[in-house]
């Protein structure tokens, strides 16, 4: 009366494992400086990496793409196996730079999470935003700035 069911061995397991099609691993990051934002997609690949469908060795001036390629640097090898697609938008040309270069570094950490410790060696904001910002400036003389006061006379 009672059927046996029959149970698939260990072995047929692992073979059923690694027939299924693994899905590609795909990192989505934000990096922040001032009012600039940049988001970062990372994928397995040839380590091409795109800022606003424009290729890193086009960017101006030579200042800001420097700094966006210091994480890429400081990767080394594995920066070769990851493409980044980056789209930045809002700020400056130099927080522009520093919001991409934070996004870049973050998306390669999520492929090798050994470059935490390097990236934190060279320099803390590729992996933490700054989060300072401008002071607002107040009513009374609001185009001198936010704590200018009257110079007063003392005779």
């Amino acid at each position: 009366m009672a059927e046996e069911i029959a149970q698939p061995t260990m072995a047929e397991e692992r073979k059923a494992k690694l027939q299924t099609p693994k899905k590609a691993k795909i990192i989505i990051v934000l990096g922040k400086r001032k009012s600039a934002i940049a988001r970062a997609t990372a994928r397995l690949g040839t380590g091409k990496i795109t800022i606003n469908s424009m290729p890193v060795s086009m960017m101006s001036p030579e200042i800001a793409r420097l700094k966006i390629e210091e994480p890429i640097v400081i990767a080394g090898d594995a920066a070769k196996t990851v493409d980044i697609d980056v789209s930045v938008s809002g700020g400056g040309v130099i927080g522009q730079a520093d919001a991409i270069r934070q996004a870049i570094a973050l998306s390669l950490v999520g492929f090798d999470k050994k470059l935490k410790a390097a990236f934190l060696n060279y320099d803390r904001t590729l992996l933490v935003a700054d989060v300072r910002r401008n002071e607002p400036h107040k009513p009374s003389c609001s185009k001198r700035g936010p704590r200018r006061h009257k110079q007063r006379s003392k005779r």
